[in-house]
Order: structure tokens, then C-alpha cells, then sequence
């Protein structure tokens, strides 16, 4: 099957643009239960009333599981933002509000973020069997309302059309503490811009009421997290050190 055009390319699938629909391959080394893992999460957002493009068909094409998706045509904030870095403040205002809408649904029949991270410091091999057994005890210490926290939220993950903002990429989300998800977000600016990474959490921290403290007790264990996942882009050393303080 001709796949069309080659949009993005990730560390664990490719992104085509045929006939107007978003097929997303996934690569080989993945479990092959991971597109309808997705798919089902971003369904779940779907139908929660959030804007995320609606999933079309779980299909396997070329022998590679694949989702085949509704085309978003808009532009990422990202992108926008790459374009007009003075304009961070209103982009960043924009994914907060949109980031808070997420955080409001109270969700059932999803994932615990507590199971996937428990699941990722334990198969963590960086560091120590004292240091990950104090970041499991640090872990079971939190006590929150559990919330839709959509796990990989940044700029380059919101699509705007118009006046509308479509917030793409659910795989990582999960029910659970939006602390969490907000530092979740700081670590993934952090090696881009610090400034970036700041000005977000200030901005969050203006329009929902929580500190940055709070938000930032959960730094070694969402560090611990990013590093379990091998992402090649990823500061290995600023994440290291994180943990290592913390700890």
C-alpha cells in the first residue's frame, strides 16, 4: 500500500498524510498491542468532549500495526512558536488553558499514571536499587485527586486551526495527579529553553491555584520516568542529577 506523504517521523513511528486521513506506523521493536493501546486512549480523550482528532480505524498495513486517524490541517504552536519565539508568553497561555481543560475530566476505564510509573523506575537501570527503592517509597507517598493527564503535553503536540486548538499524541496519558503531568511538561522544556520551561509553570501555576513546589515535589520521579524511556533527544545527565538530589 502506497502510504502518501511523509509528515514526521518519531522515536517510535512514522506519520503519512494519505487521502486526507493521518496513518501513524509504528515501528517494529514495539509490542503489538500498542496501536490499539493508543488508540483506545485517544478515544477515551475523544470522548470526553476534548478537541483530539477522532480515530478512524486500528489496521495493520505493510505488515505494521498502524492507526489510521482524522487529518488535523492547522499548524503546531510550536511550529508558531519557532516562528515568533517573542510570542511564548501567548502561545504558552494558550497550551495552559488548553492543558487545564484536559485536567478537569475526572476519568475512568484509563491507565493509573502510579502503575506506569511504578512500571518504569522499576525497570530503570541507571541508577541504584537504594535510589529506586526510595523513589518507589517517594511515589506511594502522593495523595491526589486523580485526573486525565495526557503524559507528553508540549507545544509541538497542540495543532491550531483558527480560533481551535486539537491536542494530538495520547499515548502517554493516564489518570492520575496533575502535578505530575505539569512537571512532566517542565522537564520536556527544560533542555530546549529554560526560560520556556519557567514561564510555563508560572503561567500554570497563575491560572489553577497550585504552587510550584507542589508541582516540583514530583521532579525525581517524573526524571526517573523520561529516563526509563531511552529518548534519544533527552538530557540523560540533567535527568541524572535531578534524581540524584532528590534522593
Amino acid at each position: 500500500m502506497d502510504l502518501g506523504q511523509t509528515i514526521a517521523s518519531g522515536n517510535t513511528a512514522q506519520i503519512y498524510l494519505s487521502n486526507n486521513k493521518i496513518i501513524k506506523v509504528f515501528k517494529d521493536f514495539l509490542p503489538d498491542t500498542e496501536s490499539v493501546k493508543e488508540a483506545n486512549k485517544q478515544r477515551y480523550a475523544y470522548s470526553c468532549g476534548l478537541p483530539v482528532p477522532e480515530v478512524l480505524e486500528v489496521a495493520t498495513i505493510n505488515g505494521k500495526q498502524a492507526i489510521i486517524m482524522e487529518y488535523v490541517n492547522g499548524v503546531s504552536l510550536g511550529d508558531r512558536f519557532l516562528q515568533n519565539r517573542e510570542a511564548m508568553h501567548e502561545y504558552l497561555a494558550i497550551s495552559v488553558d488548553a492543558q487545564l481543560k484536559i485536567h478537569s475530566v475526572i476519568p475512568d476505564n484509563i491507565e493509573t499514571m502510579f502503575d506506569k510509573l511504578h512500571r518504569q523506575i522499576e525497570s530503570l537501570q541507571k541508577v541504584d536499587q537504594r535510589i529506586k527503592e526510595h523513589l518507589l517509597k517517594k511515589l506511594d507517598s502522593f495523595t491526589y485527586e486523580s485526573r486525565l493527564c495526557h503524559g507528553d503535553f508540549h507545544l509541538f503536540n497542540l495543532i491550531q486551526i483558527g480560533q481551535q486548538i486539537m491536542v494530538i499524541d495520547w499515548v502517554d496519558s493516564s489518570a492520575g495527579d496533575i502535578r505530575a503531568d505539569v512537571c512532566r511538561t517542565y522537564l520536556l522544556y527544560m533542555p530546549f529553553s529554560i526560560e520556556l520551561a519557567e514561564l510555563y509553570v508560572t503561567i500554570y501555576c497563575e491560572k489553577s491555584g497550585l504552587l510550584k513546589s507542589e508541582i516540583m515535589q514530583w521532579a525525581p520521579i517524573i526524571a526517573a520516568a523520561r529516563l526509563a524511556e531511552h529518548v534519544s533527544t533527552e538530557d540523560s545527565e540533567l535527568l541524572m542529577k535531578l534524581i540524584q538530589n532528590n534522593s
